[in-house]
């Protein structure tokens, strides 16, 4: 029993140690496979930042942002850890979703992907219906006033009335 414990521990331990290895720092090699997203939520109409370091220092790329609805665009070199930086603006007529946007470098066959989420509110908000459900029956408030007061006239009436009955019927004067 021992023994399997001591044989399970250590290989925990192996796989741990060499997952630890094969994951790269997060200073030395963020970002270099990737295309950053910011905002990774958007809104119709609002402009998006994407940026990556998979070209190299120098690198130049385009992206496409034709996913969504926004076509093509340029990501030029910058000055911040040899990323290159573009953005483009979600169209006002983007549809809610999960959209794909490419970058690819000019120089050789290099590809990053990044997702970006267009929602119809910054906030993922829900948004609640207003107004009144077409259903053919009415409503308790009408949209018109007399009728209301009518309605509400007679029930009083009717509720006056009962009230007598039943007072009536009370006494023993009988209906």
């Amino acid at each position: 029993m021992r023994r399997t414990a001591r044989l399970l521990t250590g290989t925990g331990f192996a796989v741990a140690a060499a997952a630890l290895t094969a994951v790269p720092a997060y200073g030395a090699g963020a970002g270099t496979g990737t295309l950053e997203v910011y905002p990774s939520t958007a809104v119709p109409g609002g402009q998006v930042s994407v940026n990556t370091a998979a070209c190299g220092d120098k690198g130049v790329a385009t992206g496409d942002a034709g996913a969504v609805g926004a076509g093509t665009f340029m990501l030029a070199p910058s000055a911040h850890n040899g990323e290159a930086i573009g953005q483009f603006r979600v169209p006002s007529s983007a549809q809610p979703g999960t959209y794909e946007i490419v970058a690819k470098c000019a120089e050789g066959d290099r590809q990053v992907t990044g997702d970006l989420v267009v929602a119809l509110s910054a906030a993922h908000e829900q948004v609640q219906p207003r107004g009144s459900v077409k259903t053919g029956v009415g409503g308790a408030l009408g949209p018109d006033p007399v009728q209301t007061a009518a309605g509400v006239a007679a029930l009083a009436v009717a509720a006056a009335g009962g009230t007598w009955l039943l007072h009536r019927r009370a006494r023993g004067d009988g209906i």
